[in-house]
């Protein structure tokens, strides 16, 4: 396992050394490799799971989010086991005033600050397919109903003349 010092998790993260202090002694992303335990000398070691953590509360704060929304978050979703699973399983997703996690295997939005509670969400390019597929079962209905009445004219018509 990779074990990353609290310098590099700095420079890999964009993090300052004292957000890494401070989100360490609130308990918002603790280096799970090695913690200090208060005792000078000791180095903070963090994993990679630790970055990336470090670097998704970086972006969310950096979007405006605040801190208390983002620990909020954070617990939710560490009490729920949702952050235990592989990282390509997890997607979070903000607005500006709430935190979401979209699971991608059940296709399901909750929101991480409400404890869990469904979302409505709604993937807009499901949508547009759909509808596109609509269109086109109607264009063919269409036309093929307008072949039958042009047909439907012209046997009249050879009829009549007969």
């Amino acid at each position: 396992m990779d074990a990353f010092t609290s310098h590099q998790a700095s420079r890999l993260t964009g993090c300052t050394p004292r957000q890494l202090r401070y989100w360490d002694q609130i308990t918002l992303v603790s280096p799970s490799i090695q913690r200090t335990g208060g005792r000078s000398g000791v180095p903070r070691l963090y994993s990679f799971r630790d970055l990336v953590a470090l670097r998704v509360v970086k972006s969310l704060l950096d979007g405006g989010m605040s801190l208390q929304r983002v620990r909020r978050a954070f617990e939710y979703l560490r009490q729920n086991a949702d952050l235990e699973g592989h990282l390509s399983e997890v997607k979070l997703i903000t607005d500006g005033v709430s935190i979401f996690k979209v699971a991608r295997r059940r296709g399901e939005v909750v929101d991480a600050l409400r404890q869990g509670q469904m979302a409505f969400f709604v993937a807009i390019d499901q949508i547009a397919r759909s509808v596109d597929e609509e269109v086109t079962a109607f264009r063919r209905d269409r036309d093929q109903f307008i072949r039958a009445l042009r047909d439907a004219v012209r046997q009249v018509r050879d009829e009549a003349q007969a």
